[in-house]
């Protein structure tokens, strides 16, 4: 669902300039974000093999810090990669535990889009949790 992917995708570029130590500047992240949404749902629709979409995130993401931030070459892609395995973690703990602890089948989430936006949406408040966080610990080290 795009709707759904917009604050998602937000998240991983927030996690990915905390962790490139790039400021927060939301004129940048939102549009970024909104646009990763996008580009993930264009490449979900195509008849492309099951995680194609993941490495064009983390390509597109990659050239987006790499020339909007202005980083390094090694530290746009550590930052793509960490943000967007971040996500993925972040689904996998919120979805199980979330799953076991309403007793509901996790197949019966992914058919109804209504179940599926309240099962994932930790995962997005996790991404900018952990973006904050990272933030933070930067400023008081440096």
């Amino acid at each position: 669902m795009l709707f759904q992917g917009i604050p998602e995708e937000i998240g991983i570029v927030t996690l990915a300039y905390a962790i490139a130590g790039i400021p927060f500047r939301w004129k940048e992240l939102i549009p970024m974000g909104t646009l990763l949404a996008l580009i993930a749902y264009v490449v979900r629709a195509q008849s492309l093999p099951f995680g194609t979409h993941t490495i064009v995130l983390i390509f597109v993401l990659f050239i987006f810090i790499t020339l909007i931030g202005k980083k390094d070459v090694s530290i746009a892609l550590i930052a793509s990669i960490i943000s967007i395995m971040s996500i993925i973690v972040f689904e996998v703990i919120s979805v199980s535990l979330l799953t076991s602890f309403l007793k509901v089948p996790s197949e019966t989430i992914f058919i109804d889009p209504i179940k599926r936006i309240v099962f994932t949406e930790p995962q997005v408040i996790l991404l900018f949790l952990t973006a904050f966080i990272i933030r933070r610990k930067r400023k008081t080290h440096d």
